[in-house]
C-alpha cells in the first residue's frame, strides 16, 4: 500500500493520523477495492493486530484523526467523544463575510428526505451543537475556527450553510466545486489566460481542515493536544487571499 498520509502519534492505545482530503476514513460499503486510511494503519500493523475507528472524516475532508489499537482505549476515547470532554476544532472557509463574528449553532441535522446523501437541519434531527469564531476576513470569505461539540455527518458544512455562509468550495451544499484565482485577483483572467489557456483551480475540495484534537490519554489519563497545519491546497489559498483579497 502506497503511504498517501502521516502518523502523527503512536503508542500501545492511540494512533493519530493526518487525513489527506480524498481518501476515505473506512472502507466504502458499496465497493471494499477503494482505498482507505484505516486500511493502510493496518496494513502497518502485526497481522493480529487491530485498528479501532473513534471517529471520522468526510473523504474531501483533510485532518486530524484518532484510532485506538485495543478494546480498553476504545472504549476510553469513544466515552469521551460521546460526553463531549475530547475537543475537535477545525479551519473553515466559507462563502462571505460571516455575521456574527463569533457564536454557536444549534440546529438540529437529519438527513434529506428527498436527495440521498444530504443532511439538512430540521427539528425532527438530532440534537448538533457548533461553536465558532472568526480569525480573518476578506473580501469575500471568511476564514472561521469551528468547533464541533457533536459528530453529526457533514455537521459544519450544514450547519454554515444553514446560517446563509456555506464552504467557499463545497459541492453538495456550497455554490461552487471549486476555487479559482481569478475569483480572488480580478485582473489574473485579462493578464494571464489568454487563447485557449484553462486556468486550474486553487482548490477543488471542500474547503474544511481538522487541525487540532484534544483529549485524555486512554492509560495516562493525561490532557493531550495533537495539530496539524492545514495542507499545500488550504494553505496556498489562504496565502492568495490575504495577498489578494482584502
Amino acid at each position: 500500500m502506497t503511504k498517501n498520509f502521516e502518523i502523527i502519534f503512536e503508542d500501545d492505545d492511540l494512533i493519530v493520523a493526518n487525513k489527506p482530503a480524498g481518501l476515505l476514513t473506512i472502507p466504502d460499503r458499496f465497493d471494499s477495492t477503494k482505498p482507505s486510511l484505516v486500511g493502510y494503519l493496518k496494513s502497518l500493523q502485526p497481522p493480529d493486530a487491530k485498528v479501532f475507528i473513534v471517529h471520522r472524516l468526510d473523504r474531501e475532508t483533510s485532518g486530524i484523526l484518532c484510532f485506538a489499537k485495543n478494546e480498553a482505549a476504545h472504549k476510553h476515547l469513544s466515552k469521551q467523544f460521546e460526553e463531549k470532554t475530547a475537543a475537535k476544532f477545525y479551519l473553515a472557509l466559507v462563502d462571505g463575510r460571516l455575521i456574527p463574528e463569533f457564536g454557536k449553532i444549534d440546529f438540529s441535522i437529519a438527513e434529506s428526505a428527498t436527495t440521498p446523501g444530504k443532511m439538512v437541519t430540521a427539528k425532527r434531527g438530532k440534537e448538533s451543537l457548533t461553536f465558532y469564531k472568526t480569525l480573518e476576513n476578506f473580501k469575500q470569505f471568511t476564514l472561521v475556527e469551528a468547533e464541533i461539540k457533536t459528530g453529526r455527518t457533514h455537521q459544519i458544512r450544514v450547519h454554515f450553510q444553514s446560517l446563509g455562509f456555506p464552504l467557499a468550495v463545497d459541492a453538495l451544499y456550497g455554490r461552487r466545486d471549486n476555487l479559482l484565482l481569478s475569483e480572488v485577483k480580478r485582473k489574473y483572467k485579462l493578464s494571464k489566460l489568454q487563447g485557449t489557456d484553462e486556468e486550474r483551480p486553487i482548490m477543488n475540495r471542500t474547503t474544511l481542515h481538522a487541525f487540532r484534537l484534544e483529549l485524555e490519554h486512554p492509560t495516562s489519563g493525561e490532557r493531550v493536544q495533537f495539530v496539524c497545519e492545514p495542507p499545500k491546497d488550504f494553505a496556498a489559498l489562504v496565502s492568495q487571499l490575504q495577498k489578494w483579497g482584502k
